[in-house]
């Protein structure tokens, strides 16, 4: 307690420091790091004590034990598969992450073709995926794996050149602490000052984030967490002032209004291009975030739903953060693997159209296929997400001239285009397209407008 009202006296005792203040319009003010949108893509991991019972999703114990009524589901698994009087806590020394291999996951991370990599640090059990000075034996150096993850595998992450970030969750369903505070409907900030804040200034000043994604904020306002307060800390006087980025889970009501980049709900997608940095996350099991025993092919996205998915965030001027789930045992299940080495392999061709681009004009042409419009400097990229039915493709919305340029990534040479209007749009002829697992294509259009 003592270092954490130290670090916070630090961070408003110098006025050479103190470059933001702790309101939302001074930390909203704050310029986003460069190397997030040029990032564009990242990859999230959702692993816990929850991946031990591996069902319905990371969110097991509260709908086993927390809401009212239980989950029949839940009961049942838990009835049919574990004897009478079985705690959720005792699934944590079943978490042995024995196969865990930093290297390794670390090497998929890299083949993704992601730029950055998000790992859950706390999820709303409470468990610490590292030893947690302020979690005593709720976490995984001291039960379960008996190991730092945090900082195993940020090393390995960062050895590869990536940016590494983690996931928090403000709140912890079971914490008596927590409940207290809720119980007196938030006006005592007993798990605040004696758990969160001194875990995240821990995590922050050990091991350097480069991402701080908040979750868990819903059910208070920003000033039970002392929000502000941590954030004026974090860009004024942290190790990493001047490259972490923050999303917007800050507090109810926070969300795609204050922060870093916009989360705004899981899943979320704009209609249209929004005003402010946002970011997709989505993961391949669309059932769940953590690792399911029971999960089915049919219930995971394909790599063709996926790159439609990432082009479209992309295009609308959002990163797409894709999440995959580890088993307990400490491995990325083949199926994620694939998925993700599936998505590198698209990137390594058609990655010029997508990192350090910016929106164009126009985001998206709806002709005989879907195109969205990404562009770089004055080099528009036109990305096609379904098959041509002809050799020929028409694209109504570039404004050409005598020095337009047409090619498709992964070819040299330039192909063959007329326009369809005077100085506007253009048919270009098509070459045999290259299988793609993908079903995605780029034309990289030169001087047009």
């Amino acid at each position: 307690m003592a270092a954490v009202f130290l670090l916070l006296l630090l961070a408003f005792a110098s006025p050479a420091a103190a470059r933001y203040t702790a309101n939302w319009t001074s930390l909203d003010a704050r310029p986003l790091p460069s190397w997030y949108d040029e990032a564009k893509v990242g990859i999230f991991v959702h692993w816990g004590v929850f991946s031990v019972p591996g069902f319905e999703s990371e969110w097991f114990w509260w709908h086993w034990q927390g809401q009212q009524p239980p989950d029949p589901k839940c009961v049942s698994y838990m009835s049919e598969n574990y004897p009478p009087g079985f705690s959720y806590p005792d699934f944590a020394p079943q978490f042995h992450a024995q196969f865990f291999n930093p290297e390794e996951w670390a090497d998929i991370f890299k083949a993704s073709g992601a730029k950055y990599v998000v790992l859950t640090s706390k999820h709303h059990e409470g468990f610490t995926n590292w030893g947690s000075p302020y979690s005593w034996n709720w976490n995984s150096v001291d039960n379960g794996p008996k190991r730092d993850l945090v900082e195993d595998l940020g090393d390995a992450v960062r050895n590869r050149s990536l940016h590494y970030g983690l996931y928090n969750s403000l709140y912890e369903w079971f914490n008596p602490l927590y409940l207290e505070d809720k119980k007196n409907g938030f006006k005592t900030q007993q798990f605040v000052m004696r758990k969160l804040l001194p875990e995240l200034y821990n995590i922050v000043v050990k091991y350097r984030p480069e991402v701080i994604w908040s979750d868990g904020d819903w059910e208070a306002p920003d000033t039970y967490w002392n929000s502000t307060q941590f954030l004026a800390w974090l860009y004024n006087d942290s190790p990493v002032k001047d490259t972490v980025v923050t999303n917007d889970r800050w507090g109810q009501g926070t969300a795609c209004k204050h922060g870093g980049f916009y989360n705004c709900q899981d899943k979320y997608t704009p209609g249209q291009l929004p005003k402010h940095k946002w970011e997709k996350c989505t993961s391949v099991d669309t059932l769940s975030w953590g690792y399911r025993r029971n999960m089915k092919l049919k219930e995971l996205m394909d790599l063709p739903a996926i790159i439609d998915d990432l082009v479209s965030t992309v295009a609308l001027g959002g990163n797409y953060l894709l999440n995959v789930g580890p088993t307990a045992d400490g491995t990325v299940p083949s199926v994620f693997e694939e998925r993700l080495r599936g998505v590198g392999a698209w990137l390594e061709t058609n990655g010029e159209a997508i990192y350090a681009t910016k929106p164009w004009r126009v985001q998206m042409e709806n002709g005989t296929v879907p195109v969205w419009y990404t562009s770089k400097g004055a080099t528009v990229y036109a990305i096609i997400t379904a098959k041509p039915p002809t050799t020929t493709l028409k694209l109504l919305i570039p404004q050409t001239s005598a020095t337009t340029k047409v090619t498709l990534l992964g070819r040299p040479s330039s192909l063959p285009w007329a326009p369809v209007y005077p100085n506007a749009g253009l048919t270009v002829l098509l070459p045999e397209l290259p299988f793609t697992p993908g079903q995605a294509w780029t034309l990289k259009l030169d001087h047009v407008q």
